[in-house]
């Protein structure tokens, strides 16, 4: 929903200032439209339903995998593709994945947006709506920045979202903006008034072997983002989550596990090692035992480290995997 043109619609409808409150309350609730707002008056819904589209994004296919995920692909007003999960857990959590781009332009090479064709940065109210629809399906807690695109090359319209997403359910302590390592937006989400967490995409603390990887690398070096991430941390005190892809035979040795345990401090960052995904690159996942070998070198080196459980991985909607094609 845009909110600006429901306040500013509001306002020339003459309507008192509580409405938009309400219409938000009713929103973030989870209604399924303003057909549903019972407090609202009849005629305020009809001229709403007219004026104001109750999402600025269209559903256009929703997959459910085994484990419960849910996947949505949806198109922004000019065609634009975007997808956005829902991951359930046993242990209670709804988690939602949600995209601040459509496509991403920085092409790591194993992940399958970065192969897709670039569209544009998604306004706060395209990322905001991704959430909203999930809110449609189920309750939430907690959000990753981490779908289509790169969150800090859009951060303005990110913390936007942000700053509504506790009305969802989610918390700004449960809220994550991950980044390949976009030094400029990292060090504005250091001096911002938003108290969300921050993850680092590193995949790899060999130089050379990260820019064949992630040719962001080029552009800002381990040693720059490694200096942003701890100007976060000193201004914020708070842990930044580190996520490692486990590229079989490439990113995945004990000693890569020991470059990666030089580069960072323990008190600092927590690392999480992710599976690798089917995507239609050139790699392979590691496998189980290689995954432990290289974890149990970092807990040597004194990290808490973890491997992330996968999940929606039949629907094509696991880390890495996004590429605006739902599942049938």
């Amino acid at each position: 929903m845009d909110l600006n043109l429901l306040r500013s619609t509001l306002e020339e409808l003459g309507q008192p200032k509580f409405r938009f409150e309400q219409i938000w309350k009713w929103t973030a609730g989870g209604a399924a439209g303003y057909h549903e707002m019972s407090n609202l008056p009849a005629a305020l819904r009809d001229e709403l339903t007219e004026r104001v589209p109750f999402s600025t994004l269209t559903e256009d296919r929703r997959a459910t995998a085994s484990d419960g995920t849910v996947k949505l692909l949806l198109h922004t007003h000019d065609g634009r593709p975007i997808e956005t999960v829902l991951m359930r857990y046993k242990d209670g959590r709804r988690s939602i994945c949600v995209s601040s781009q459509s496509g991403c332009p920085l092409t790591c090479t194993f992940c399958a947006t970065g192969a897709m064709k670039f569209g544009r940065n998604l306004t706060a109210w395209e990322i905001l709506d991704q959430a909203l629809h999930l809110r449609r399906i189920d309750e939430l807690n907690h959000c990753v920045f981490m779908g289509m695109g790169e969150p800090m090359m859009n951060l303005p319209n990110v913390l936007e979202v942000c700053r509504r997403l506790p009305d969802l359910g989610i918390t700004n302590r449960r809220t994550g903006i991950s980044t390949v390592g976009w030094v400029p937006g990292i060090d504005q989400l250091t001096e911002s008034d938003v108290p969300v967490r921050l993850a680092w995409s590193l995949h790899s603390a060999d130089p050379q072997l990260r820019t064949d990887i992630m040719p962001v690398n080029e552009r800002y070096s381990l040693a720059d983002v490694k200096a942003a991430c701890d100007r976060f941390y000193e201004k914020r005190r708070k842990m930044i989550f580190v996520e490692y892809i486990m590229l079989g035979g490439v990113n995945d040795s004990v000693e890569q596990a020991q470059l990666l345990a030089d580069l960072l401090e323990p008190w600092k960052y927590k690392i999480n090692l992710i599976p690798y995904n089917p995507t239609d690159s050139v790699y392979d996942g590691s496998e189980r035992e290689q995954i432990e070998r290289f974890r149990q070198k970092l807990e040597d080196n004194g990290f808490n480290a973890t491997t992330r459980l996968i999940r929606g991985r039949d629907i094509d909607a696991a880390c890495g995997q996004l590429a605006a094609k739902a599942a049938a």
